[in-house]
């Protein structure tokens, strides 16, 4: 018998039963006969007592000691996957020598378990900034730097960081309702529109120096054009000062155009310009910036991304299947708004999403029996990844805060 000591538990097992086994460690401990070589593939050895000592946890060795005794390897719930394979490996056997059923329910928990660890490595990278403090020492104005990135990146620096990240989302705010309040007839005025006028310009400015800070804090021009938050202040910003390009570009188009083609032009810029501005609706996406819970919905869309992809997919394959349906039961009946397989696209997605605008019915009964099969099928469709999503957001939202408090 070979005495082995794991972790100050004896263990006896028959050489011939190790030796069955030779490319395992206790396989060639068995099978070897050069002394030295014994030495390396145990932590120590007792002459005394005949007994290769290895400082590896016991509870774990009891099933490859009943791997030895039965050939068969047990995988039991309750250990951990990790530490679980980095001993078998130690011990040089395989995960093939357990049972089916043990080793798919084992190798779900470890996809289960490096899940969770990406997901929780990506929701710290959520709430990390792009640059750290001290990436800016040894670097031209690095204190200078420094303090700007702690005033604009990290509000719990100090309170005037606070007070910028309470303006900003004031400014968002004060933007969105402008651009509301400028499409009110009541406010097409000369005066309603100086003050909108002015209203842009304050929040264009403050948008500006903001966006000036980020790019002056940065210790990394290349990161910092790549960053989705930086992308959408510049998204903010651009629309004021192509506005007054354009305008500008069009007062100098007066001076050298006749009546006719003026007014052309002042047509297609206006359009142009009504786009422009329709862009600072974007503006709304800043306070995802300061917000965990907007931080938390994006991260769930992303980490979702397929089971929406399929929602999707469900949807169009329901949208051509009904309406096809539908007109092919109801095309017949005098004017029916039901013509053409494109026209019923629109009943056929209001239906799926059980919203039922009603503006668009069938007349027949077998028209209503596929009308009430699709608006069924819209609830049981509507119904699966609903659950998904909120369990999913509650879950980020929670860690996301949690990360942040102990930040």
């Amino acid at each position: 018998l070979l005495n082995i000591n794991v972790g100050g538990k004896l263990f006896q097992i028959a050489y011939k039963v190790l030796a069955q086994y030779p490319i395992t460690r206790l396989g060639k401990l068995a099978l070897y006969t050069d002394p030295d070589k014994k030495l390396q593939l145990c932590d120590d050895y007792l002459v005394q007592k005949n007994e290769y000592f290895f400082d590896r946890d016991p509870s774990i060795f009891h099933y490859i000691f009943h791997f030895y005794r039965s050939g068969v390897l047990w995988v039991m719930d309750e250990m951990c996957p990790s530490n679980f394979v980095e001993e078998i490996e130690y011990w040089g056997i395989h995960l093939k020598y357990s049972q089916r059923c043990c080793r798919i329910l084992f190798e779900e928990k470890q996809d289960e378990l490096s899940e969770y660890l990406k997901i929780e490595k990506e929701l710290e990278a959520e709430l990390e900034p792009l640059d750290l403090g001290k990436q800016f020492d040894g670097k031209f104005l690095g204190g200078f730097r420094k303090m700007v990135w702690n005033l604009i990146e990290n509000p719990y620096s100090s309170v005037p960081a606070k007070i910028i990240a309470v303006m900003s989302s004031f400014f968002v705010l004060i933007s969105i309702v402008g651009m509301t309040l400028s499409t009110v007839e009541e406010m097409k005025n000369k005066t309603g529109k100086m003050w909108m006028e002015q209203m842009e310009m304050i929040c264009a400015i403050f948008f500006t120096s903001e966006y000036l800070m980020r790019l002056i804090s940065s210790s990394s021009f290349k990161n910092f054009l790549r960053a989705a938050f930086n992308a959408i202040d510049l998204v903010a910003i651009l629309p004021f000062y192509i506005q007054v390009l354009f305008e500008n570009l069009d007062e100098a188009d007066t001076l050298y155009h006749e009546e006719l083609h003026k007014v052309e032009n002042v047509s297609k810029l206006g359009k142009v310009l009504k786009l422009i501005k329709l862009m600072r609706i974007f503006r709304i996406l800043k306070l995802a910036r300061h917000s965990t819970g907007l931080r938390a919905f994006s991260f769930t869309m992303r980490q979702c991304y397929q089971q929406v992809c399929c929602l999707l997919l469900f949807i169009a394959m329901g949208v051509f299947t009904f309406s096809a349906l539908i007109h092919s039961v109801e095309h017949d009946v005098p004017g029916t708004d039901f013509t053409s397989i494109p026209y019923a696209w629109w009943w056929a997605a209001v239906s799926l999403s059980t919203v039922g605008y009603g503006d668009t019915v069938p007349d027949t009964i077998l028209g209503r029996m596929v009308a009430f099969v699709c608006i069924s099928f819209g609830i049981i469709l509507n119904g699966m990844p609903i659950s998904i999503l909120y369990n999913k957001f509650s879950d980020y939202y929670a860690k996301l805060k949690a990360h942040e408090m102990s930040q």
